[in-house]
């Protein structure tokens, strides 16, 4: 199970953390993913870790404004600074269960999402 927490109103530029908390299974085994979802669009992969490496990726859209990490205590985090309106949306997270060739790496345990709004 996947828990989302820390989204909310952030004026631009402002800064947010999201928490992504675990249980269940076996968290150094997963890789975690960030996602987020405007209504109308389709889900957007934001940044992914592997708690087994620590190797990240983001997608070109936040590398160098948000960074992701995980902790001892069974959570992802990210860190999104230099927030922009752009960013506002459900941001969720979710464990990475394998690979579909013509489908792309595929995804389970979704958490219930975080609202996160950039606004003045």
């Amino acid at each position: 199970q996947l828990v989302e927490s820390g989204g909310g109103l952030v004026q631009p530029g402002g800064s947010l953390r999201l928490s992504c908390a675990a249980s269940g299974f076996t968290f150094d085994r997963y890789t975690i993913g960030w996602f987020r979802q405007v209504p109308g669009k389709e889900r957007e992969g934001v940044a992914c870790i592997s708690n087994s490496d620590g190797y990240t990726d983001y997608t070109s859209s936040v590398k160098g404004r948000f960074t992701i990490s995980n902790t001892n205590a069974n959570t992802v985090t990210l860190e999104m600074n230099s927030l922009r309106p752009e960013d506002t949306a459900v941001y969720y997270c979710a464990r990475r269960t394998g690979y579909v060739s013509g489908r792309g790496w595929t995804y389970d345990s979704w958490g219930q999402g975080t609202q996160v709004t950039v606004s003045s």
